[in-house]
C-alpha cells in the first residue's frame, strides 16, 4: 500500500485519532482536521487505481500528481506522528510526589501542550494548502477507466511444494536433460579421464530452471564427494568474498578467512582442497574476469575425480569457464510443449482431468508465448490460480493480450519483464508494497519469514480494523499470497514448513526498478554511489557487493532527516550516519554487524533514546555488551531482537516501560524482571528469553494475554513458583508455542505434575519443549482429558523424561499433526519399546534415546514419512532379552528417511564384542535400504551419556 499510496493508509486512521476528544485540539483545527481526512480518503482511492496501472501506460499529468500526494502523505504522517509522540510523551504518569514538584511539573506540561496544540495548527493548514494545490492541479482526482482487484488472504496452497517437485523434475532430474549432464560430467568409472578436473558450465537466459537443475544435481551426486559447496554468485560480486564463500561453506570458520587477502584465500583453498575429491558449484556468474579469479583456485593437479560446475546467462562466460579439451558446456533448453502443459496444468486444476474443455485454446496461446520457460509459466499459472477456484475465462484472455509477441531466444529478457510485470500488476495494493519492500535484500539472500513480517508491521503497510487481531498474523497472510502468487519462492524446512523466502533474480532486478522509480527504496552498495541531495529519501538499505571497499559514512543530513526505516548489511556498518541525523525513523536493523567491544566498526547505540519514532530496533548477533538506559524512551518500539548476543548479561529495567512493545527476543541472554514491570507489557505477543526467579513475575505473566510465544526459564525451582506461573499460563489462550526451562540442576517433576493436573492446552498450541524433569502422566492426562486440544500440536521435545512406557508410544503416535518428536529418558524400566505401524503417521523427524536401558524396535511400516531418525540401542539388555541378532525391525523398514539415521549404541556393560557386533548388525540393515540414507552409529561411553542433549533440543 506505501509504494501506491504513499503513507496513507496508516495516516488515515491517524487523523482519525487526533479528532477524538483527548486532544483537545481547536474548533478551527478539528475542521481542518476532518476537511484533510475526506479530501486523502477521496485521493486514497485514486491512488489505489494509478497502482493497478503500469506506470509507463499512465498520463504524465498522472503521475506527477501521484507522486505529489504521495510525499504529501509522507509529510502529514510525519507531522501527525510528531505531535502524537510529544503529547503522549506528556501524558506519561509522573512519579513524583511531593505537591511543588507536583505542581511544577503540572505547569511544565500544560505549557508543552500548549505549544504542541499550536504547532499542529500551524502545521495543518499549511498542509491543507498544499493539498488544495495538488487537486486543483489533477482537477479534483478524476481517473476514470482504472480498475481495481481487491484480493483476500488466504494460506499458503498445500499444492505449491509438490508444484516447486514437478518443476525440478521437468527441468531436469528425471528426464533425458539429467541423463545428458550426469553423462558430461562421468563421475563414474575408472578412466583416466574422469580422474581429472572437470568443468561443466551451465548456460541459459533468465527463468530457463539453471539453478534449479544444478541444485538437484548437486542434491543427487554430492554424496559422491570428500567435501562440496553451492556458492551464488550474482552480479557484481567480490572475488575474495566468492573464496570466503567457498570456505566457509566448506567448513573453515569466518575468523579463519576474514582478514585474507586474495592470494592468500586462494593458496587457503589449494591447500585446503589439495587431497580431496570435490564438487563445487559456482551459480550465477556474469563476468568473465570474475570466473578469471575464481578459476586461479581450482587446481587442474588434482585427480581425484573433482567437479565444477558454473551456471551462467552469458554464452561468452560460459566459453571462458570451459577453456580446455576435458570440459564442457552444457546449453539450457525450454520445456516441451508437453512438459509445459503438465506444470501449467498442475498449478491451476488440482484434478486429473486437466484442462477443461473452454480454456484449452487459451491455455495453449499462453503456453506458447511462455516459450517453455518454467519462471514465466508458473507465474502466469499462480496469477489465473484464485484459491481453490479458477479465474474467468475472461481473465485469461486479459492475460494473453497483455503478453506480447511471447518469449524467444531474442527478446527473452524483454517478454519476461512483460510477464512478470503483468503478475506484479495483478497484485492488490497492500501486497504490492509488501513485494517492493523486498529489494532492501541483496541478491540471493534467504530472507526469514518471522523477521520480514514484523518489519511490515513497523513499516506501518499492515492495517486491521479489528483491535483484537494479531497485525503479525495478517502479515503471515499477506507472505503467503505472495508465494502463492509465485512472486517469491518458499523455502521449506525439515518439517516441510515454510519459514523463509527468496526472490528469483529477474524478480529482484523488476521490483529494484520499480522500487526506484518510485523513490520507495535507496539501495546503496558503497561503492561510491550518493544520495546526493535529495530531501525525499524514505528507506535506505546499505549493502555489501564489495567487501574491501572502505564506504565513508553517509553525511547529508537533509537526505536523513526524512529517513523512515535503515537496514544495513555487514560490513558497510561503516557506513552508518549518526543516529543524530534521524528525525523520524521507524525502522533500525543492524543484524549481524558487528558492534562489539573488539570491533574497529563500533556504533554509539547511546543515541538510541532520541530515535522517539522508532518501532523496530534489530540488534540479534551484533556482540553488544550493554544496552543504554535510554530504550525507555521509545515509547512506540514494537520490536526489539537481541537474539544471539552471548555478552549482554543484563538489560535495563526502562525496557518493561515499553507498553507497545509486541515482540521481544533476548535469546541467548534473558531478561529478569523486577516485580510489577511485566503487567506493562500489555501488547506482548512474542517473549523469548524470559528468566523468572519470583512468584509474583510468574504471576504478572498471566496479564500478558495476547501472548502467542512464550521461552522461559526459571533460575531456582520451588512449588510456590511453579503453581503461581500454571496459574497464569490457563491465561494464556492464543499460547502457540511454550518453551520451559530451568538454570539449577536441582530439580523435580512438580511443574509438569501441575500442568497435567491444572492446565488444559490451547488448541492452538503447536510447539511444546521442556528441558525440566517430567513424567509422560501429564501428556497421558491432556490426550485423555481432550485429545482435540493436542489437534494442531506439531512439535514434542521433552529432555529430562523419568521414563517411557510402550502404552505412551500408543498414545503419542496418535496425535494427527505431530511431526517432530524428541524424547530423552534419564530412568528407563520398560525393557523393550515398539514403534507401531499404526501410529505417528505425519512423522518426519523421529528422536528418541532411552540411554543403555531399552532397545528400540520399529514394527514393519512404522513411521512411514519419517526422513530423519535418531534412537538408541541398549546392548547388553538386547542380548539380555534374546535379540542376539539385534534385529531392530530395520529390513525393509523406514524407507522414507532422505536426511540422516543416527543409532546411539550403549554397552550398558556389555562386552567389546557384543558392541562390535551390534553396531555391525544395525549397520548392516541400514545400509541394505535402497534410498541408501546418510548412517552414523556413535558408541557412547558412560562419561559421555547425556553429552548430544543439546544436539537433540536445538532450535529449529
Amino acid at each position: 500500500m506505501e509504494v501506491v499510496t504513499g503513507a496513507m493508509g496508516s495516516l488515515l486512521p491517524k487523523l482519525g485519532q487526533l479528532l477524538m476528544d483527548e486532544y483537545n485540539l481547536l474548533k478551527r483545527v478539528k475542521k481542518d482536521v476532518r476537511f484533510l481526512s475526506m479530501e486523502l480518503e477521496s485521493m486514497h482511492a485514486a491512488l489505489i487505481k494509478v497502482g493497478a496501472m503500469p506506470r509507463d501506460q499512465l498520463d504524465t499529468q498522472v503521475k506527477l500528481w501521484a507522486d505529489e500526494v504521495r510525499e504529501l502523505s509522507y509529510n502529514m504522517e510525519d507531522v501527525v506522528d510528531k505531535f502524537l509522540v510529544r503529547v503522549e510523551g506528556i501524558q506519561q504518569p509522573n512519579d513524583n510526589t511531593g505537591k511543588f514538584k507536583e505542581l511544577k511539573n503540572k505547569m511544565v506540561r500544560l505549557f508543552k501542550k500548549g505549544k504542541n496544540h499550536h504547532r499542529i495548527a500551524d502545521a495543518v493548514k499549511e498542509i491543507k494548502e498544499q493539498l488544495q494545490e495538488v487537486a486543483a492541479r489533477r482537477g479534483r482526482n478524476k481517473l476514470d477507466g482504472i480498475a481495481f482487484n481487491p484480493t483476500e488472504a488466504i494460506a499458503i496452497d498445500p499444492r505449491l511444494r509438490a508444484l516447486y517437485t514437478e518443476a525440478t523434475e521437468l527441468v531436469g532430474i528425471y528426464g533425458k536433460r539429467d541423463e545428458d549432464l550426469l553423462s558430461l560430467l562421468s563421475i563414474e568409472g575408472d578412466d583416466a579421464s574422469n580422474k581429472k578436473l572437470k568443468k561443466i558450465s551451465i548456460v541459459g537466459f533468465g527463468g530457463l530452471g539453471k539453478t534449479t537443475l544444478a541444485r538437484a544435481v548437486y542434491d543427487k551426486i554430492k554424496g559422491d564427494f570428500d567435501c562440496r559447496t553451492f556458492v551464488p554468485v550474482g552480479q557484481n560480486p567480490d572475488v575474495k568474498k566468492v573464496f570466503r564463500d567457498i570456505l566457509i561453506d566448506l567448513g573453515k570458520s569466518h575468523s579463519d578467512v576474514v582478514m585474507l587477502d586474495e592470494r592468500q584465500l586462494i593458496n587457503k583453498l589449494h591447500e585446503f582442497l589439495e587431497n580431496k575429491r570435490y564438487l563445487v558449484i559456482i551459480d550465477d556468474i556474469w563476468d568473465e574476469k570474475l570466473w578469471e579469479g575464481i578459476n586461479l583456485a581450482f587446481s587442474n593437479r588434482n585427480n581425484l575425480g573433482s567437479r565444477l560446475i558454473t551456471t551462467t546467462r552469458i554464452v561468452s562466460v560460459s566459453n571462458s569457464c570451459c577453456s580446455s579439451a576435458n570440459d564442457s558446456i552444457y546449453q539450457m533448453k525450454p520445456l516441451s510443449t508437453d512438459d509445459s502443459r503438465r506444470l501449467f496444468n498442475k498449478r491451476i486444476f488440482p484434478d486429473k482431468s486437466g484442462c477443461p474443455n473452454e480454456f484449452e485454446q487459451v491455455s495453449k496461446d499462453i503456453l506458447k508465448k511462455c516459450g517453455g520457460v518454467p519462471l514465466a509459466i508458473i507465474t502466469i499459472a499462480s496469477a489465473l490460480a484464485s484459491g481453490q477456484k479458477v479465474k474467468p475465462k475472461h481473465e485469461w484472455d486479459i492475460m494473453l493480450q497483455s503478453l506480447g509477441s511471447g518469449l524467444t531466444k531474442d527478446n527473452s529478457l524483454v517478454e519476461m519483464r512483460r510477464i512478470l510485470c503483468f503478475s506484479y500488476y495483478n497484485l492488490p495494493s497492500h501486497l504490492k508494497t509488501c513485494l517492493l519492500y523486498l529489494c532492501i535484500y541483496p541478491e540471493d539472500s534467504t530472507i526469514d519469514r518471522d523477521g520480514l513480517i514484523w518489519k511490515w508491521v513497523a513499516e506501518g503497510f499492515i492495517h486491521h480494523g479489528d483491535q483484537g487481531t494479531s497485525l503479525f498474523l495478517l502479515g503471515l497472510n499477506y507472505f503467503n499470497q505472495l508465494i502463492n502468487r509465485s512472486m517469491i519462492q518458499p523455502i521449506y524446512d525439515s518439517l516441510g514448513q515454510v519459514y523463509a523466502c527468496r526472490v528469483h533474480d529477474m524478480v529482484l532486478d523488476l521490483i529494484c526498478s520499480l522500487s526506484h522509480e518510485a523513490k520507495f527504496v535507496n539501495v546503496l552498495h558503497g561503492t561510491g554511489n550518493s544520495i546526493s541531495s535529495q530531501s525525499n529519501v524514505r528507506r535506505l538499505s546499505l549493502q555489501n557487493k564489495v567487501e574491501d571497499h572502505q564506504a565513508k559514512p553517509l553525511t547529508n543530513i537533509m537526505s536523513m532527516s526524512r529517513v523512515r526505516s535503515i537496514t544495513i548489511f555487514p560490513p558497510v556498518v561503516s557506513m552508518m550516519p549518526s543516529l543524530s541525523m534521524f528525525e523520524v525513523l521507524r525502522v533500525l536493523d543492524l543484524s549481524d554487524c558487528n558492534l562489539g567491544e573488539s570491533s574497529s566498526l563500533q556504533l554509539n547505540l547511546k543515541g538510541v533514546g532520541h530515535l522517539i519514532h522508532l518501532r523496530y530496533l534489530g540488534l540479534a548477533g551484533t556482540q553488544i555488551s550493554e544496552l543504554s538506559t535510554e530504550i525507555g524512551n521509545l515509547q512506540f518500539l514494537e520490536v526489539l531482537d537481541l537474539a544471539r548476543n552471548r555478552t549482554l548479561d543484563e538489560l535495563p529495567s526502562t525496557l518493561f516501560k515499553l507498553r507497545r512493545l509486541i515482540y521481544l527476543n533476548v535469546y541467548l541472554s534473558e531478561v529478569v524482571p523486577t516485580p510489577g514491570v511485566l503487567q506493562n507489557l500489555t501488547s506482548i505477543e512474542v517473549f523469548r528469553g524470559l528468566l523468572v526467579s519470583l512468584n509474583i513475575i510468574a504471576q504478572e505473566l498471566g496479564n500478558l494475554a495476547r501472548l502467542r510465544e512464550l521461552q522461559i526459564r526459571f533460575k531456582d525451582g520451588s512449588l510456590d513458583l511453579y503453581e503461581g506461573f500454571v496459574k497464569s499460563l490457563c491465561n494464556l489462550h492464543h499460547i502457540e508455542i511454550l518453551i520451559i526451562g530451568n538454570n539449577s540442576e536441582e530439580t523435580s517433576f512438580e511443574l509438569m505434575d501441575l500442568l497435567g493436573e491444572r492446565w488444559v492446552p490451547p488448541v492452538h498450541l503447536r510447539k511444546f519443549v521442556s528441558s525440566m524433569p517430567s513424567q509422560l502422566s501429564a501428556l497421558r492426562g491432556w490426550i485423555k482429558r481432550d485429545p482435540s486440544h493436542l489437534s494442531n500440536l506439531s512439535e514434542l521435545i521433552l529432555m529430562r523424561v523419568k521414563e517411557v512406557q510402550q502404552e505412551d508410544m500408543e498414545i503419542i503416535g496418535g496425535l494427527l499433526s505431530l511431526c517432530r518428536l524428541r524424547i530423552k529418558i534419564t530412568h528407563q524400566t520398560q525393557w523393550l519399546l515398539v514403534i507401531p505401524a499404526d501410529g505417528f503417521r505425519c512423522m518426519v523427524d523421529f528422536k528418541l534415546d532411552c540411554g543403555s536401558a531399552a532397545q528400540i524396535m520399529f514394527e514393519s511400516g512404522a513411521l512411514p514419512r519419517v526422513e530423519e531418525v535418531w534412537f538408541s540401542l541398549g546392548v547388553r539388555v538386547a542380548k539380555e532379552d534374546g535379540n542376539y541378532g539385534f534385529d531392530l525391525g530395520l529390513q525393509g523398514n523406514l524407507l522414507s528417511i532422505r536426511r540422516h539415521v543416527i543409532v546411539f549404541l550403549y554397552p550398558g556393560g556389555a562386552r567389546v564384542g557384543e558392541a562390535k557386533e551390534a553396531k555391525a548388525a544395525v549397520r548392516h540393515a541400514l545400509e541394505a535400504r535402497p534410498n541408501h540414507p546418510p548412517i552414523i552409529i556413535d558408541m557412547v561411553p558412560l562419561i559421555a551419556v547425556g553429552a548430544h542433549d543439546d544436539d537433540m533440543c536445538e532450535e529449529n
